[in-house]
């Protein structure tokens, strides 16, 4: 079973890039399964409903976010009507949507998909850990899915390497999300489980974790904000950046 991972994608550069070569990525590598994380893909700042069905439309099977996941306020109506946009697992009790799904890959093999959010320098949520685990419990590999991947939003570095080693032997893969860079530390830990620290992005390469340079260069430097964040204006190179620890040829889960 081969699954395709793409990172973050960031606004209209993104999302171009995304559109026009999805297709052709999951012929290219015959990903029987692909999960997208598109949480800043609406100007950089959440994923509208149009977005979304975009992304699906393109080839995507499941379109995982983050901390942006309301900043399009209409996300928290419509993704009562899309069981395959995912929002973090954690958020209290009562949020709308939801953290995690089994879906069905192209081969037929049922997936296991878990989004979550660290807590290291991000927002004050549920501890991700038991409830990471409590999905695992009520769907384990090869018991209940075939694949199970963990898209862990997370800032702390220390933080999606003890999530890795936590579930090791107990899901495919965990992927790190939320940085935009991606880490060159792919591997397949004792127990059998991918992982990386960040997938990266899909965006502008000639940015600033896919925005303008011009405002986050001013606010290091004066502490001032003098405008908002924005994409790039102009469509220039992109980062389409794949994870590398997914599935390599040969590779079988634990």
């Amino acid at each position: 079973m081969r699954i395709l991972f793409l990172g973050d994608v960031v606004g209209r550069s993104g999302r171009a890039a995304v559109l026009e070569t999805l297709p052709k990525l999951r012929t290219r590598y015959a990903a029987d399964f692909v999960v997208v994380n598109g949480e800043n893909a609406a100007g950089g700042f959440g994923i509208s409903e149009q977005i979304l069905t975009e992304l699906l439309d393109a080839g995507a099977d499941v379109v995982t976010t983050g901390n942006h996941v309301w900043d399009q306020r209409e996300t928290l109506v419509y993704i009562e009507r899309h069981d395959r946009l995912l929002r973090p697992l954690n958020f209290p009790p009562g949020t709308p949507g939801k953290g995690a799904g089994l879906f069905k890959a192209a081969n037929g093999a049922e997936v296991l998909v878990v989004n979550a959010m660290g807590r290291v320098f991000m927002g004050d949520l549920d501890d991700p850990f038991p409830a990471i685990e409590r999905e695992l419990d009520a769907c384990g590999l090869k018991s209940g899915a075939d694949a199970i991947l963990i898209d862990f939003h997370a800032e702390a570095t220390s933080e999606k390497q003890a999530l890795a080693h936590f579930v090791d032997g107990r899901a495919t893969a965990v992927i790190g999300t939320h940085t935009h860079v991606p880490t060159a530390d792919e591997q397949i830990l004792n127990g059998g489980t991918a992982y990386i620290s960040d997938a990266g992005m899909c965006g502008d390469f000639d940015s600033v974790l896919g925005m303008d340079k011009e405002e986050p260069i001013n606010r290091f430097l004066t502490k001032i904000t003098r405008g908002a964040l924005r994409r790039p204006r102009a469509r220039r190179r992109f980062a389409a950046l794949l994870s590398r620890s997914t599935i390599r040829p040969g590779w079988r889960a634990p």
